[in-house]
C-alpha cells in the first residue's frame, strides 16, 4: 500500500495545489491514504471547518496540525468533534482535540497517525520524546502501523526524533519549516524518514508570505503584518510505500510539483 503525506498547506494557493494535483496523483501512484498538514490552510494561519471540509472534498483523508492550531477561535469547539483532524499530542492536558487517531483503510489495515510539536525555538509544550513513548505504548496492538508528523523548527530535533523512533513507527516526517529537504531514507530499523515535507502553497514567496513584506522586514528590522502570497503554487509531499504483508516501509519518494 502507499501513503501520501503532504507538506504544510498554506492559504488559497495551497488549497488550489491540492485540488489540482491530488486527484491525479492518487490514481497515478496508487495512493491508499492521504495525510496533509493543515495548520496554515486558512489564510496562512490556522484552520476552519470550512477550509478543512474543502481539503477533505479534494481527497485528503485526514489533517495534522502544528503550533498555529489554536489561531482560529472556532477550532476549540470543532476539534473534539472532527476525528479527521488531530493536533500535537504534547500540548498540556486539557487542550481540546486528540493528538492521535486510528483509521482503517485498504482492506482493514489500521493506521495510527500521531502529531507532535517540537520544543526548540517553539512555544513551550511537554516533551515530544516522552509523549511519543507514551502514545506508542497506548496504541499497542490496536494499529498495524504508526505514522508520525513531527512539527518542529530545528532540523537536529527532527533528526533526533527519527533515530529515537526508528523501528518503532512506520514513518516519521518533519513539517513546519516549509522547505522540502533532500534526505528521505529508510532508517536501519525500517522507519521511513524525511526532515521536512516542505510546503504546498505559493511558490513565489518567502515560505508562503509575500516577498516584499519579508524583504522590508529584513531591511528595516521593523515589525510587519504578514500576508500570504497569492502566486503560482508548489505541491510538496512524500509517497511512502509499505509492504502489505510485513507492514514495514519499503520506500519513500519525494514529490515536488509546481504550477
Amino acid at each position: 500500500m502507499r501513503v501520501l503525506m503532504i507538506g504544510d498547506v498554506v492559504g488559497r494557493a495551497g488549497r488550489r495545489a491540492v485540488k489540482d494535483c491530488l486527484p491525479s496523483l492518487k490514481v497515478e501512484l496508487g495512493i491508499n491514504f492521504v495525510i496533509a498538514n493543515g495548520e496554515n490552510a486558512a489564510g496562512g494561519n490556522g484552520i476552519t471547518k470550512t477550509v478543512a471540509n474543502e481539503l477533505f472534498s479534494y481527497g485528503v483523508d485526514m489533517l495534522t496540525m502544528g503550533n498555529h492550531v489554536w489561531n482560529k477561535k472556532e477550532i476549540y469547539e470543532y476539534l473534539p468533534k472532527e476525528s479527521r483532524i488531530i493536533r500535537p499530542a504534547n500540548y498540556p492536558p486539557g487542550a481540546p482535540g486528540n493528538g492521535y487517531n486510528i483509521y482503517t483503510v485498504n482492506k482493514g489495515v489500521r493506521i495510527a497517525v500521531i502529531n507532535l510539536v517540537g520544543r526548540v525555538f517553539m512555544p513551550e509544550v511537554d516533551c515530544p520524546f516522552r509523549k511519543a513513548d507514551q502514545l506508542i505504548e497506548e496504541i499497542g496492538d490496536r494499529a498495524d502501523l504508526i505514522l508520525v508528523d513531527f512539527h518542529a523548527e530545528a532540523t537536529s530535533e527532527k533528526v533526533a526524533m527519527g533515530w529515537y523512533l526508528d523501528g518503532r513507527v512506520t514513518a516519521l516526517v518533519g513539517t513546519h519549516t516549509h522547505v522540502q529537504t533532500a534526505d528521505e531514507r529508510i532508517l536501519p530499523g525500517g522507519t521511513a524518514y524525511i526532515t521536512d515535507l516542505g510546503m504546498t502553497g505559493p511558490r513565489n514567496s518567502v515560505i508562503g508570505v509575500r516577498t516584499d513584506i519579508i524583504l522590508r522586514k529584513f531591511k528595516t528590522g521593523l515589525p510587519q503584518r504578514f500576508e500570504v502570497a497569492n502566486t503560482d503554487y508548489q505541491f510538496n509531499a512524500v509517497v511512502i510505500s509499505i509492504d502489505e504483508y510485513t507492514l514495514r516501509a519499503t520506500d519513500i519518494m519525494r514529490v515536488f510539483n509546481f504550477e
